[in-house]
């Protein structure tokens, strides 16, 4: 069971970048997934959801309107479009299988985590 995180960089404040997470289809055909994001000195913090269907997603207040999850089951690829990056989204960003079909925000409802990826945003 594994999930590869990539994309991640250094950005300017403003810009967008596009992370991926690729899963093993065993794991996430019938799961939601989900993306969190870890600060220095902060916990880690959900940032959005997507139904395992990909019809419902959800997204922490903080990113509504900028960021964009969705997937491709067929690739067992999961993405997180980032736009309008501000240097407060600076973070690695995991993604992680949910233990059910349905979104959730809380860690413990995600059953596997990636390794994460390191997004610098620079002002």
């Amino acid at each position: 069971v594994q999930l590869q995180a990539s994309g991640g960089g250094l950005v300017q404040a403003g810009g967008s970048l596009r992370l991926s997470c690729a899963a093993s289809r065993r794991t996430t055909s019938n799961n939601a997934m989900g993306w969190f994001r870890q600060a220095p000195g902060k916990d880690r913090e959900f940032v959005a959801g997507i139904s395992w269907r990909g019809d419902r997603s959800s997204y922490a207040d903080s990113v509504k309107g900028r960021f964009a999850i969705s997937r491709d089951n067929a690739k067992s690829v999961v993405y997180l479009q980032m736009n309008g990056l501000k240097p407060e989204d600076a973070a690695v960003y995991y993604c992680a299988a949910g233990r059910n079909s349905y979104i959730s925000p809380r860690r413990s409802d995600y059953a596997y985590w990636g390794q994460g990826t390191l997004v610098t945003v620079s002002s």
